[in-house]
């Protein structure tokens, strides 16, 4: 009762119009599709007939033409129905979906103007300027952090001398343990000449290996 009054039952019977149309459509069109093969039929029957008595019976023959030729007559206004009711259900084919499509088009500009809402492109642009600075306020505070050193920078010439020290200490630890001295401290204790004198001696070995070597080549000469 309430749905007649504020056309509710109305707007469904508009909308299911085009389909109840269609349908009827189809229906009949089916129909004259089942008479078109029926005249096919009996067209290509009478042909025959006329086949068979065109030479015994031409009256017979000349029945089965004119038959023949009233099928074919039918079959002409029958193919034209058919072509009619087929534009006819393309039409509201048609016509339906430009209707819904233009309804699904309202809908969805409605939805839009619901999100949207009162959203100005000023907001838009207020918005991404405070993603930038942020943004770069991000990046700075990295570049910040990252570049900054937390501790002091260490003196490399510093770090070398402690080393060098650390490396004496352990050679004068071993010194002690062993109960020898550097080289180094030993020759310095000696007296100049005495360390002269171990130089000239050292050239000694030398000298005497390049004589055995000179009189191993003269064996082997002596030898050939």
């Amino acid at each position: 009762m309430w749905g007649a009054w504020f056309g509710g039952n109305g707007g469904q019977k508009r909308k299911d119009a085009p389909k109840k149309a269609i349908l009827d459509l189809r229906q009949q069109l089916d129909m004259l599709q089942k008479r078109e093969r029926h005249l096919e039929n009996q067209m290509a029957k009478q042909d025959e007939i006329a086949r068979e008595n065109v030479t015994t019976n031409k009256t017979v023959a000349r029945n089965a033409l004119k038959r023949k030729k009233a099928h074919e007559h039918s079959l002409e206004q029958t193919n034209g129905q058919i072509s009619m009711l087929e534009q006819q259900i393309y039409s509201i084919e048609s016509a339906n979906i430009n209707q819904e499509t233009l309804v699904a088009m309202k809908n969805a500009g409605a939805a839009m103007k619901q999100i949207h809402g009162k959203m100005t492109m000023e907001d838009v642009d207020t918005t991404m300027e405070q993603l930038r600075e942020q943004h770069e306020l991000t990046q700075e505070i990295g570049n910040a952090i990252t570049s900054m050193p937390i501790t002091e920078p260490i003196d490399e010439d510093e770090l070398e001398a402690d080393l060098a020290a650390l490396e004496q200490e352990n050679l004068d630890e071993k010194m002690l343990k062993t109960g020898t001295m550097p080289v180094a401290d030993s020759l310095n204790r000696l007296p100049k000449a005495a360390n002269g004198e171990l130089k000239g001696k050292s050239k000694a070995p030398v000298e005497e290996e390049d004589e055995e070597e000179e009189l191993r080549k003269l064996q082997a000469e002596m030898a050939m």
